[in-house]
C-alpha cells in the first residue's frame, strides 16, 4: 500500500482519525468552460477524511472506520455522479467538479457525525481525482466547532 502524507488541519481536539479509501465514478462539467471534462469521463477518486473529537463512543472509538466508507463507497461507487441528487446540470456550484465533491462528501460524514452522542466532527476531505490533481475542503470555523 502507498503511504500517503496529507495536509494538515490544525485544531484543538484530543483525538484525530483519518480514513482512506477510493471510489470510482464518472461525471462530466455542464459547462463549456470545462473544455474535455464537458464529455463523460471517469475517475477513480482518493479520499482521506479527516475526523476530530474529545469523546470517544460506547466502543472506545472516536467514530466506526467502515460506517464513514460506506457512507462515500455506497453512494458513489461506480455511479455517474450527474444523476446524484447533490448535483446539478443548472447550478454551477453544484456541478461534480472534485471541489463540489469533496464539499459533498463533508456534508454527508457531518450529517452522520451529528447524530452521535460523542459529536465527533469532520474538519477536511481530501480528494485525489488523478494522480496530478487533488482538492481539499475545510469547513469554515463556524461549521467544524
Amino acid at each position: 500500500m502507498m503511504q500517503q502524507i496529507y495536509p494538515v488541519t490544525p485544531h484543538a481536539y484530543a483525538y484525530e482519525i483519518n480514513k482512506d479509501f477510493h471510489f470510482a465514478a464518472a461525471h462530466y462539467v455542464p459547462s463549456t468552460d470545462a473544455g474535455k471534462c464537458q464529455h463523460i469521463h471517469g475517475h477513480t477518486y482518493f479520499a482521506n477524511i479527516t475526523i476530530v473529537g474529545d469523546m470517544l463512543d460506547h466502543s472506545g472509538f472516536l467514530v466506526n472506520f467502515k460506517t464513514i466508507k460506506d457512507l462515500v463507497h455506497r453512494r458513489f461507487d461506480h455511479r455517474v455522479l450527474n444523476k446524484d441528487a447533490a448535483f446539478s446540470d443548472e447550478d454551477p456550484s453544484c456541478f461534480p467538479t472534485s471541489e463540489v465533491i469533496a464539499r459533498t462528501i463533508y456534508e454527508i460524514v457531518q450529517a452522520h457525525l451529528d447524530t452521535l452522542d460523542n459529536q465527533p466532527k469532520c474538519v477536511q476531505v481530501f480528494l485525489r481525482e488523478t494522480p496530478t490533481s487533488y482538492c481539499v475542503y475545510r469547513p469554515k470555523e463556524a461549521s467544524a466547532q
